[in-house]
């Protein structure tokens, strides 16, 4: 797995974070990369890279309900 500029990144909690810190993370990671990582992990939790493209393909999703259960 690539290695995350920690210094650098910006790290910014969802809009849809819950009340009980259940909550997701999304950070630009260098120019085309977005990393998405669970707060109740902690900073040395694991994060999930997409590549531009596919994160604004994965958001679309999510808004159109497509991958709800």
């Amino acid at each position: 797995m690539p290695s995350i500029p920690a210094n650098s990144t910006v790290w910014r909690k969802s809009s849809q974070c819950g009340g009980n810190g259940t909550c997701v993370e999304v950070a630009r990671l260098g120019s085309a990369k977005i990393g998405a990582r669970d707060t109740k992990r902690g900073e040395d939790g694991p994060v999930l890279q997409f590549s531009t493209s596919d994160w604004r393909t994965f958001t679309a999703r999510i808004k159109n309900g497509d991958l709800d259960c």
